[in-house]
């Protein structure tokens, strides 16, 4: 044979391919693909603090304590008034209000306007300065676990969303 003759062979062995052999079957198979998403770290979790509430009301207590007896005796001027009396003794007529009653203090105006409104009853529901602020805290502590939850939402739905689009965040509006 020739180095033509050859070559002919060759290139039809190589055109032909597998042809030769017949056809082969060809399988095909449906597979669900997992999808590789990277996980984001989650908010730290929320770590709140208790405050304590206080209750009062006008319920009497069962066992009132003893009025003590004061040890320094009262000093009296020339005239025989009392030294160092404070308030200013004055007739009830040359006051701002003369249907207060002798002592009326802002407390006492708040429980009768309290008693106005709630019909003879009243009920406090209080806390200290330092409750108060762990409650602003733990308002703050949520607050902050809220938007991190919608930061973590907000990527979950930029990975999953079709041809590429973007996610709308999170955003706390403030009510006036």
């Amino acid at each position: 044979m020739t180095l033509k003759s050859l070559v002919t062979l060759a290139t039809i062995v190589l055109i032909s391919g597998c042809s030769i052999l017949g056809p082969k079957e060809i399988e095909v198979v449906s597979k669900p693909v997992q999808l590789e998403i990277i996980q984001p770290t989650l908010p730290r979790e929320v770590s709140l603090n208790t405050p304590r509430w206080y209750v009062v009301s006008e319920a009497r207590i069962a066992n009132p304590c003893k009025a003590t007896i004061p040890f320094e005796p009262k000093k009296y001027d020339d005239k025989g008034n009392e030294k160092f009396k404070r308030p200013k003794t004055c007739d009830l007529s040359e006051r701002d209000n003369p249907d207060w009653p002798v002592g009326y203090t802002y407390l006492d105006r708040f429980l009768d306007e309290m008693k106005a409104q709630n019909n003879g009853d009243v009920v406090f529901v209080a806390t200290t300065i330092g409750d108060y602020k762990q409650m602003t805290v733990n308002n703050q502590e949520i607050r902050r676990y809220i938007r991190e939850l919608g930061e973590v939402v907000v990527y979950y739905r930029n990975v999953t969303m079709p041809n590429g689009d973007k996610a709308v965040g999170v955003e706390i509006e403030k009510k006036n």
